[in-house]
């Protein structure tokens, strides 16, 4: 398929938009009443540090909402006031933000349901609208969207648009394209759907594998079997992978997308030489800016005298999670929830440690003074944020006393 030609076609079509429909007046203090927050503005405004009582909050410099988040949340809204009484309908998560998510539920926005692993679309008639959230949608989901003759309603992400650019460049050249990512991820599903050839690994370890393959060979039926559900149909790493191009789930640590890049260029030069890199491997920079930001943010951060970590954001928020990785890498205490429901009366807090099941711990906040590190992923808003860092005031005072 010519998925070039197709995304083209449907963006001349009458029944797709890609921005706003006009109402910002209207969505815009919605959105300020349930997402923006004054305390956080404070905070920020006191160069990221609150002191009260024997807490010190101390915000990273980049967190939570970022333009693409923003932007999305914006246009969902704005579908709603445009189509009032259409029957309007999401193809996943707006974002990875259980609230954010709930207030579209609350709008009447229906979640199209996953049954047996598969989408169910049946569900969706001619004329329904339909929103593709900001992790964009595969190419075939949009195709029969539009053979369905819907109303589609676009809202990824342009650094997602910007991704999928880089692997029709790499399909362009009949180069394969190396995605590190999540495969099971919506993001990394729609990318993938733009490719024709396609492997997807989910870090530098894994990375690693595929590169001594190239170098050394090995055991083709067991690198099928390592990578079984993360390559294109056919795939064959022994005719597959002589040409290569790079590209990355956008929520993905940004040091490993680097170090990936690197080691591949590199694996592709011990292989073909120098002097014919640009015949093997192909690199374009598709790391989001508001990744990076929050990233580089949390690795300062870390780097203070700290007690402990609150990092707040959707559980199956990727960038989030990787918020989370930097502060056990510093071997940090630290505390990841989705909202501030999960700070329980007591001195208790619902956390969900990295790879592992929710639950719960006792005591969390230390006696005495503390310093708190706070952050929150792209898709949280302020107010999630603000009412975390007041749970933690109103608790450590509830000791003091």
């Amino acid at each position: 398929m010519d998925t070039k030609a197709f995304k083209r076609s449907l963006q001349q079509s009458e029944n797709y938009h890609r921005k706003g429909f006009g109402h910002e007046a209207e969505v815009a203090g919605v959105m300020q009443t349930a997402y923006q927050s004054s305390l956080i503005q404070q905070i920020r405004d006191n160069n990221y540090r609150l002191e009260r009582g024997a807490v010190t909050i101390r915000l990273a410099e980049a967190f939570g909402f970022c333009w693409g988040v923003e932007r999305a949340v914006a246009i969902a809204y704005e579908t709603r006031q445009h189509f009032p009484s259409e029957r309007i309908w999401i193809t996943n998560e707006i974002i990875h933000n259980p609230s954010v998510n709930q207030h579209l539920r609350d709008m009447e926005v229906g979640f199209i349901a996953v049954e047996n692993g598969q989408k169910n679309f049946s569900v969706v008639d001619s004329g329904d609208v339909v929103i593709l959230p900001a992790f964009g949608a595969s190419v075939q989901e949009m195709q029969l969207l539009n053979d369905k003759g819907c109303k589609i309603v676009d809202t990824t992400c342009p650094w997602v648009s910007k991704v999928w650019n880089t692997v029709e460049k790499h399909k362009k050249k009949d180069y394969t394209s190396i995605i590190h990512g999540q495969y099971k991820h919506e993001e990394t599903v729609a990318t993938s759907s733009f490719a024709d050839k396609y492997l997807i690994v989910l870090n530098l370890r894994e990375a690693e594998y595929v590169s001594n393959y190239i170098l050394h060979g090995g055991d083709r039926d067991q690198f099928l079997a390592k990578f079984s559900k993360a390559y294109s149909a056919g795939f064959d790493p022994d005719v597959d992978l002589v040409s290569v191009g790079i590209a990355n789930q956008t929520t993905m640590l940004k040091t490993e997308t680097e170090n990936i890049g690197k080691l591949f260029e590199k694996t592709m030069m011990r292989k073909f030489g120098p002097e014919n890199l640009n015949e093997h491997f192909l690199s374009f920079n598709t790391i989001c800016d508001a990744t990076q930001e929050r990233q580089d943010a949390m690795l300062g951060l870390v780097e203070e005298k700290l007690d402990l970590m609150l990092v707040i954001g959707g559980f199956n928020s990727s960038n989030t999670t990787h918020l989370q990785e930097i502060a056990i890498d510093k071997t940090l205490p630290s505390y990841h929830i989705d909202c501030a429901e999960r700070i329980l009366p007591g001195n208790r807090i619902e956390h969900k440690p990295l790879g592992g099941d929710l639950l719960v711990a006792e005591n969390w906040l230390p006696d005495g003074k503390i310093v708190v590190g706070v952050t929150s992923g792209a898709s949280t808003p302020d107010k999630v944020v603000e009412d975390a860092i007041e749970r933690i005031l109103a608790m450590k005072a509830a000791v003091i006393v």
